[in-house]
């Protein structure tokens, strides 16, 4: 399978998904896997359209340093989002923009516009597979381009290709985990006796926080994640804002010491499951673990979830959730996806 693929959004995740592409070129065509990029769109560094393909190395070494990537050259150049996807003759659109989860928006038209050309698209973007999932793949479906979103959840590690792949005959009723690893971070911190707003400035200065937390502390990134888990794994058609939320924020010290003294630990865990009358639901909220329970060894900026399933029980995924390389493999696991799916 040879992708010509367009990059929309040249950012962190993107230049990751990049560094992989140039890492891995031969070990990609073992496997069948051959790419040339096409095109490359990014609201900070410009945008460059060449079907004869493009520098990637010098686009990533350009990008890295903060210069623009216009310099490379190109056929076109200056040209918008969709104006990128609609001329650049990809056949793969990376969508890479940032995340909002009020409407889904830039990334929401990105995809779509891709999708309803035929394109296959791979995005780590979580608002628009939150928000409009049922739409996505309903013309992922009529169009015949592939959607997938692996990198929305837990970064690289790997959750939808898993069930897609070597337990795609396993049933899952129900899925719970650490999805935020600002949270899991503060909680981690707090449990050395440590207030939760010293915490919280000191992860601000390491990055891990933004100026406004709202999203983390709040449990909104959560919720996202959750929706999108209940929407793919249980055909549910969930939005962020109708996820069951309580983030972190309201926590005392002493809620989080406790927990320790009585042999466990709170951590703010996701989850999603069909009730008692076949219903979908989703839920975001600090939770009390055993000791005895994986979930509670989970520290730091760490993630994890835990599904329950019909032929293997209790199932335990762990890794990074965030990073450029750990971020950029999911894009890359996506290609090889759809590759497959392909063959």
């Amino acid at each position: 399978m040879r992708f010509d693929i367009a990059f929309i959004g040249f950012g962190t995740v993107g230049r990751g998904f990049a560094d992989l592409l140039l890492e891995k070129r031969e070990l990609l065509k073992e496997i069948g896997v051959e790419w040339k990029v096409v095109a490359i769109s990014d609201i900070k560094g410009g945008s460059v359209l060449d079907p004869n393909g493009i520098d990637l190395a010098e686009a990533v070494r350009l990008a890295d340093s903060g210069k623009g990537i216009e310099g490379i050259g190109g056929e076109k150049k200056g040209l918008g989002a969709l104006e990128t996807i609609r001329e650049s003759g990809a056949n793969f659109v990376v969508e890479v923009t940032w995340t909002n989860i009020r409407d889904g928006e830039p990334g929401y038209s990105h995809i779509r516009a891709a999708l309803e050309m035929g394109k296959h698209v791979a995005t780590t973007n979580k608002g628009p597979i939150a928000l409009h999932y049922r739409e996505l793949m309903r013309i992922s479906a009529e169009r015949g381009g592939r959607l997938r979103f692996e990198g929305t959840v837990l970064s690289g590690t790997p959750v939808f290709n898993l069930f897609d792949g070597p337990l795609s005959a396993s049933r899952v009723t129900s899925i719970r985990g650490i999805v935020n690893g600002t949270t899991n971070l503060i909680l981690s911190e707090m449990e050395k006796g440590r207030g939760y707003a010293d915490v919280l400035k000191e992860a601000q200065r390491m990055g891990y926080a933004e100026a406004d937390p709202t999203m983390d502390v709040e449990g909104w990134d959560a919720a996202a994640k959750a929706a999108i888990l209940a929407n793919h794994f249980f055909g549910a058609d969930i939005k962020p804002e109708n996820v069951v939320r309580k983030g972190i924020s309201g926590l005392t010290l002493e809620e989080v010491t406790g927990a320790i003294r009585k042999g466990g630990r709170i951590k703010l865990l996701a989850r999603a499951w069909r009730d008692e009358r076949g219903e979908a639901r989703a839920e975001v909220s600090p939770t009390w673990l055993p000791a005895s329970d994986p979930l509670a060894s989970i520290g730091g900026v760490s993630n994890a979830l835990t599904f329950s399933t019909d032929t293997l029980g209790e199932v335990t995924i762990v890794g990074p959730g965030a990073g450029r390389r750990a971020t950029g493999y999911a894009l890359m696991a996506d290609m090889i996806s759809i590759a497959r799916s392909l063959a």
